[in-house]
């Protein structure tokens, strides 16, 4: 074995049992590939677990899809969030069972995906919606052998009919249950292993390690790179996952693309993610996407020959992505947008931006958890202006980050540039269990939703005509769990209604809805139409308009306000994140 990279892969016993824990082996210096360890330790039936972290993807992922395609393989994924590539795992035909918490596209934005909504409205897969923190209890409740985990989540909405979910009444009052969830096999990608096997893995890892633990039989990691024991030495509280858990280990450079990783402190290069390829398989989803397959996955029969089909030259332009400062290049390469007339969505933007900052303010809170797309660029600016006046709220995402920085011309909520400034990196575990909803904790959180209710509910999975959305990702926690949010959303009628089709996200600790026609806040303990922008048009024709663009007749306040027009440098600092307006157009 050597300490320089390159392919290598050590077999670490036998495959075991399917009982708890797998069974523990000698190192040994069999080599193998990406291929063979797949094929010895999945077997059809099996569920799989793919670990998340901040990587998103992995080698074993890819190479999991090339082995079983078209094959009726008959597995089933568990994986926190899937992303365009996740379409692998449908349109190959050999999973007949998801469970997740997200089902869409990251790149470049979040978005329904055309395969996996035909699969899931079709019934040729099965999907299982969770959020992200009852999917990573129920991993842990099985990591522990416990035979259900407490939750704060899920009550209130439909997810709440969920098999494995209970609400009982214990001597200590109702308590939330979710059932322990055993995959059969776990895949991860890690910086680095030891030749024994123990695994290091590097925060943010929004699924922490739950999964591998909980799996059955064990654990198939690819590893940037493979290292000599003493190595290892002092590096002790970075291993997540001891030897006796791990199956098998591969070595693979770049074995998370298009994923990125951070790996600060160890003996490997991080590098950033491929938003061009994610994007690449975003359109392919909409497009030819069997040719897509082909080209990266299934003609690929190595990793080496993805990676010399990816070149040397691309390689190295992630691994400068990597680089904390690289965002610099971005901030030259594309300049503010000097349109001056503000978008509806940009205007929306801006006016969640105030009520956030007011309500930070207001309630003193000590985190601001920032959704997805618009949303997270309306904290952003909030939380920028209360900085400058002397505040201390932080930014948190269920990434497992808290204290970060944003950087300009990325508008992306879990950018990895992000992640050496951070002031706390741990788990979505940590953040949406203890930090949002936690009574040491002071949160507030800014959503987006696909719909909203009378109530507040918010719906981000299912239409009344049967599509499917995206799933509840985070939402559903932190709704259910921050001390107050508010909902930001484009003002119209589909987007507005009186009651969601699926309840998402319970819309109790919702105080705000803000639109770009006018804004809804929790008055007397129902939402009414308080504050409409300002305009030339009279303040009745402002208000009428607001309830035009509604599915319903909102309830409208005694009084509303006439709010100041939203200004120039408001949306300009909105762009100086959304340089290209992915989000704001």
């Amino acid at each position: 074995m050597s300490d320089a990279p390159g392919r290598y892969a050590v077999a670490l016993g036998a495959p075991g049992s399917v009982s708890t824990p797998a069974r523990p082996g000698a190192a040994g210096g069999v080599s193998a590939d990406l291929a063979g360890v797949i094929e010895r330790h999945v077997r059809p039936g099996d569920s799989v677990y793919i670990a998340f972290g901040h990587s998103r993807w992995s080698a074993l992922a890819r190479e999991l899809a090339r082995r079983y395609w078209g094959e009726p393989a008959r597995l089933t994924v568990v994986m926190a969030s899937l992303s365009s590539l996740g379409a692998l795992f449908v349109e190959g035909g050999f999973v007949e069972r998801i469970v997740t918490a997200y089902s869409g596209d990251i790149f470049p934005a979040n978005t329904p995906n055309p395969i996996m909504q035909r699969a899931y409205e079709s019934g040729r897969v099965q999907v299982e919606h969770w959020s992200f923190l009852t999917l990573l209890q129920r991993l842990e409740a099985a990591a522990r052998g416990l035979p259900a985990a407490v939750t704060g989540s899920l009550a209130g909405s439909s997810m709440a009919g969920n098999p494995g979910y209970s609400e009982v009444i214990t001597p200590y009052g109702p308590v939330s249950l979710v059932s322990p969830l055993h995959p059969d096999v776990a895949l991860v990608h890690a910086p680095l292993a030891d030749e024994d096997g123990n695994l290091v893995l590097a925060e943010p890892l929004l699924d922490s390690a739950w999964g591998l633990w909980a799996a059955r039989r064990g654990v198939i990691a690819s590893v940037e790179r493979v290292v000599r024991r003493e190595v290892l030495h002092g590096l002790g509280y970075r291993v997540k996952v001891p030897s006796h858990r791990v199956l098998d280990v591969v070595e693979a450079r770049y074995g998370a693309h298009p994923g990125g990783l951070y790996a600060p402190g160890l003996p490997v290069e991080s590098y950033g993610e491929d938003i061009e390829f994610f994007s690449g398989a975003r359109d392919a989803c909409r497009g030819d996407f069997a040719t897509w397959a082909r080209e990266w996955v299934l003609t690929c029969p190595t990793h080496e020959s993805y990676l010399a089909k990816l070149g040397e030259g691309r390689l190295g332009e992630l691994a400068a992505r990597g680089v904390e400062s690289s965002w610099q290049a971005d901030d030259v390469a594309h300049p503010l947008d000097p349109v001056p007339r503000p978008s509806a969505l940009e205007v929306a933007a801006a006016l969640a931006a105030r009520e956030v900052e007011a309500l930070c303010g207001s309630l003193r809170a000590d985190v601001l958890l920032a959704g997805a797309g618009l949303a997270n660029l309306a904290a952003w600016v909030a939380a920028e202006r209360l900085c400058q006046k002397g505040g201390s709220v932080q930014l948190i995402a269920e990434l497992g980050m808290l204290g970060y920085q944003p950087t300009p011309a990325d508008p992306y909520i879990f950018n990895q540039r992000c992640f050496p400034g951070t002031r706390m990196l741990s788990d979505a575990s940590s953040i949406l269990g203890m930090v949002v909803g936690g009574p040491a904790t002071r949160s507030v959180a800014c959503l987006g939703a696909a719909e909203v209710d009378a109530l507040g509910n918010l719906n981000t999975t299912a239409l009344a005509d049967g599509r499917f959305l995206v799933g509840s990702g985070g939402g559903n926690d932190v709704a259910s769990r921050a001390g107050a949010c508010v909902v930001v959303t484009a003002a119209r009628r589909a987007r507005l209604v009186e009651k969601v089709a699926y309840v998402t996200s319970p819309g109790e600790r919702v105080v705000a809805v803000v639109t770009d026609l006018g804004i809804l806040r929790r008055l007397d303990g129902e939402l009414r139409l308080a504050s409409v922008p300002g305009g030339e048009a009279p303040l009745a024709e402002r208000v009428k308009a607001f309830i035009d663009a509604c599915g319903f007749a909102p309830p409208v306040a005694r009084e509303v306000e006439s709010c100041k027009p939203v200004a120039l440098e408001e949306v300009y600092a909105l762009r100086n994140y959304d340089r290209e307006r992915v989000f704001l157009s």
